[in-house]
């Protein structure tokens, strides 16, 4: 059985309004007014109509979301970044033409260790007792083990430039958003908690350490830098390692860049990788390909 159109409200009453109108020209037509009777009643009930049609509701049938010009639910505008591959991880590395200054990509950059980072911090200085010392310590061993975020939780890719005795080091790689957003929190406190602290190397050795903020360009979700410091002696003489890392979110995956040696922190090159790869990974995280792509040197 075929079901009736709906009649919007605002019609049936409108449409009693005009039937009213009718009767009242009828009645006036048996005292001689028919004709000025029944246009007052016409444009009254127009008028109503009008009146009422007014007030309807205008909004789309569709049911769009008021309050964003589009009509599209608010913060749909962007959409989420997909979730990184191992192949979106080497993908989004950085290579050569991504750096000024003559840096040469290196095959070997996974086993890069700096022996001045090993040691134990000194817990005796700290007032505040282990806890800040254990954050310091940390600190150090992340730089050494080059995984200062934590563990990866998914895909990860790495490489590494050389350029005289200065190294530039980078790592793509997913994370857990919540514990990566901690790690960097963590990463914003040590200028404080760790501003300057005695590492006790291996062989008796004293290393002083100082650690200062460092400003980090405008890319990503959120990000976090830091310049280390590290005084004391290497092959037989008196060295300073200079060490600048930065950190990127971008969506639940990041960009680490480490840059320095003993010829200084790298400043420049590291601002530089560290624009060029947070962007590379958002290409990457948006389903596109950067360009050039990176040269397989496994």
């Amino acid at each position: 059985m075929s079901r009736r159109p709906v009649v919007p409200p605002f019609r049936l009453v409108a449409s009693a309004l005009a039937a009213a109108a009718l009767l009242t020209t009828a009645a006036c037509s048996d005292d001689g007014a028919a004709t000025t009777a029944a246009d007052t009643a016409a444009d009254q009930a127009r008028a109503a109509e009008r009146d009422i049609a007014e007030q309807a509701p205008t909004g789309s049938p569709t049911g769009s979301a008021t309050g964003s010009p589009t009509g599209s639910p608010t913060g749909s505008a962007t959409a989420s970044p997909s979730a990184l591959t191992e192949s979106g991880a080497k993908a989004a590395l950085l290579t050569e033409t991504d750096l000024e200054g003559g840096w040469n990509q290196v095959r070997d950059a996974g086993k890069w260790r700096d022996s001045m980072l090993i040691g134990q911090v000194d817990v005796a200085q700290f007032l505040t007792g282990k806890a800040d010392a254990s954050d310091c310590q940390e600190l150090v061993d992340g730089l050494y083990g080059e995984d200062l975020l934590g563990k990866p939780s998914g895909a990860s890719a790495l490489t590494g430039f050389q350029q005289g005795d200065s190294r530039l080091l980078e790592q793509v790689a997913a994370y857990d958003r919540a514990a990566l957003d901690d790690r960097l929190k963590w990463m914003a406190s040590l200028p404080q908690k760790c501003d300057q602290f005695t590492l006790d190397g291996s062989g008796g050795g004293e290393r002083t350490v100082q650690v200062t903020e460092v400003p980090v360009p405008e890319v990503g979700d959120a990000r976090q830098g830091l310049h280390v410091t590290v005084r004391g002696d290497a092959d037989g003489g008196p060295a300073t390692l200079s060490l600048m890392v930065t950190a990127v979110r971008v969506g639940d995956s990041a960009v680490t860049v480490t840059g320095g040696g003993l010829d200084g922190d790298q400043k420049d090159s590291v601002e530089q990788a560290t624009q060029a790869g947070a962007e590379r990974l958002r290409t990457v995280l948006d389903g596109g390909t950067p360009s050039p792509q990176p040269t397989d040197l496994d």
